[in-house]
C-alpha cells in the first residue's frame, strides 16, 4: 500500500514535465520514476509476520490509581523494519497514547509502554496491536488484515479493583474491634460469649465471674474470663439486580455496596470470622466460599470487581435456596439491597422467613439524600409542580419506612443511611452483633 507521501512527491513533481519542451513523455517519466521508487521502497520493507509481541506488566490494579504495561517489540527478520505499532485498549481502560513509531535493527527489540488510568472497574482488555511496516523511503508500507493482528495480539487484561473509599475508616474499625476482642481493655462478659481461660481473680473483678469449683480446686480465688465469639460465618448478599443500577450521587448503587461489602469483609477477616461472598439477580454472578482468610480475601476482591448491573429484577427466591443449601451452621447474612417496595415486598419477604430460622440477617440499603430533598416545598412561590414532585417524593419515603418496618417485624436489622456514613455503620452494626455474641 501506499502512503501520502507517495501522493505528495506525486504532486510536487508533476509542474517540473509542464516547464520542458515534450511535457507528456516527460510526466510519464516521472510517474513512472515515482511509481518504481514506490515498488521497490515496498520489497524493502520488512513483513510484519517477522514482528513478534511479548507483554508485560501489572494484571490488577485499584480503580483511581495508574498502573502500565509493557510490550516488548522483536524483529526477527534479517533486515532494519520501519514500524508504526498501534496498541489499542477499551475505551474504559484509560491508555493515555496508543501510537508508537520504532526503528528496528535485524535482531533487536524494543519496549513500548502504555500507561492506564481505568475509569470503572472489572476487566479492561487490549483489544488489538495494529502493525504497519514502512520501507526507507515512507513511500510504501506493509500491513495484515485485522483479524491477523488480533490474532497476534497478546492477550491481556487488567482487573481493575473497585474503589474502596472506606478503607481510610479501618484503623478506627480495628481500634473498636480490639476493644472488644480485650486487647485494649479487660475482658469481660457478654451475651453469647466464648469461654477463654481461668485468672486469678484482681480487685474490680465481678464476683459472678469467680469460677468457685475451680477456686476449690486450687486454693485461690480465680475467674473465669470470655472472649468474644471467633470462627463464625458472615455472608454478604449483593443484589445486582435493575435496582442496584440506580444512582446514588455520581455513582451507582452497586459500588456503594461494594465498598461497604469489602470494609465489611476486611473487618470480619481480622476477627477471624469466615466471610463468604454470594451476588445474584436471576442467575448467581459471584460465588467465593471456603478457603482460609488469606486466601479468600484476594478472591472475594477479584470477584467485586467484576460485578455489574443487570437491568432484571432479583430472583431472592434463588439466592435463599443457594444460602440454605450449603450448610446449617448459623451465620450472619448482610443482603445489599435497595429499600424499594416493590423488590422487597414481591422478592424477598416470601422468603426471608426461611433465612431468618436459620441465620441472622440484616438489610443494608443505601439512602439517596435527594428524596428527602424533593419532599420539601420551596418556602415561596411553589408550582404545581413542585408539590407534584413533593408529594411523589414523600410517598416515597413513607413507603421506605413501611418496608423497614416490615423488615424488622421478622427479626431483621435493617441499616439505612447515606452513601457518606452507609459502610460504616454497616460494620458497626457487624461489631455490635460480635460484641453482643450474636452472630
Amino acid at each position: 500500500m501506499v502512503t501520502r507521501r507517495f501522493a505528495l512527491v506525486l504532486v510536487l513533481g508533476m509542474p517540473l514535465p509542464v516547464l520542458l519542451p515534450s511535457p507528456w513523455l516527460l510526466t510519464l517519466a516521472v510517474v513512472g520514476l515515482v511509481t518504481g521508487a514506490t515498488v521497490v521502497d515496498l520489497l524493502v520493507a520488512a513483513p510484519v509476520t517477522a514482528v513478534m509481541l511479548r507483554r508485560t506488566g501489572a494484571e490488577t490494579v485499584w480503580l483511581g490509581e495508574t498502573t502500565t504495561t509493557t510490550l516488548t517489540v522483536t524483529n526477527t527478520a534479517g533486515r532494519p523494519m520501519w514500524l508504526r505499532l498501534r496498541d489499542r485498549w477499551v475505551p474504559s481502560a484509560g491508555a493515555d497514547r496508543t501510537e508508537h513509531r520504532l526503528n528496528l535493527l535485524a535482531g533487536t527489540q524494543a519496549e513500548v509502554t502504555t500507561t492506564l488510568t481505568p475509569t470503572r472497574h472489572g476487566d479492561r482488555a487490549a483489544v488489538r496491536v495494529s502493525l504497519r511496516s514502512y520501507g526507507p523511503l515512507g513511500l510504501a508500507y506493509r500491513q495484515r488484515r485485522q483479524r491477523w493482528d488480533e490474532s497476534r495480539t497478546p492477550k491481556w487484561t487488567l482487573r481493575v479493583l473497585p474503589r474502596f473509599p472506606s478503607r481510610r475508616l479501618l484503623p478506627e474499625k480495628l481500634a473498636k474491634l480490639r476493644i472488644f476482642d480485650g486487647s485494649v481493655v479487660t475482658r469481660g462478659r457478654g451475651q453469647g460469649t466464648e469461654f477463654d481461660v481461668l485468672r486469678e481473680y484482681v480487685v474490680g473483678d465481678d464476683v459472678r465471674s469467680i469460677d468457685w469449683r475451680a477456686s476449690a480446686r486450687t486454693h485461690d480465688v480465680v475467674v473465669r474470663t470470655w472472649r468474644p465469639e471467633r470462627d463464625r460465618r458472615v455472608v454478604c448478599v449483593l443484589d445486582t439486580g435493575r435496582t442496584s443500577a440506580a444512582r446514588i450521587g455520581d455513582e451507582p448503587r452497586l459500588d456503594a455496596a461494594i465498598d461497604a461489602a469489602l470494609l465489611l469483609a476486611v473487618l470480619a477477616s481480622k476477627a477471624d470470622d469466615r466471610v463468604d461472598l454470594l451476588a445474584v439477580d436471576t442467575a448467581v454472578r459471584a460465588r467465593v466460599e471456603g478457603g482460609g482468610h488469606r486466601t479468600k480475601l484476594p478472591r472475594l476482591i477479584s470477584s467485586l470487581a467484576a460485578l455489574e448491573p443487570a437491568l432484571v429484577e432479583t430472583d431472592f427466591g434463588l439466592a435463599a435456596s443457594t444460602l440454605l443449601r450449603r450448610d446449617h451452621k448459623r451465620a450472619l447474612v448482610v443482603i445489599f439491597a435497595a429499600l424499594d417496595a416493590a423488590p422487597i415486598v414481591e422478592g424477598l419477604l416470601p422468603v426471608l422467613s426461611r433465612l431468618t430460622t436459620r441465620h441472622r440477617v440484616l438489610l443494608a440499603s443505601v439512602r439517596d439524600p435527594e428524596t428527602a430533598l424533593l419532599a420539601r416545598l420551596p418556602e415561596s412561590g411553589a408550582t404545581a409542580d413542585d408539590v407534584h414532585l413533593a408529594a411523589a417524593a414523600e410517598l416515597a419515603l413513607a413507603e421506605r419506612t413501611r418496608v423497614r418496618a416490615l423488615l424488622q417485624q421478622q427479626g431483621v436489622i435493617v441499616v439505612d443511611e447515606p452513601r457518606e456514613t452507609f459502610a460504616s455503620k454497616v460494620s458497626d452494626a457487624y461489631l455490635m452483633l460480635k460484641a453482643a455474641g450474636r452472630l
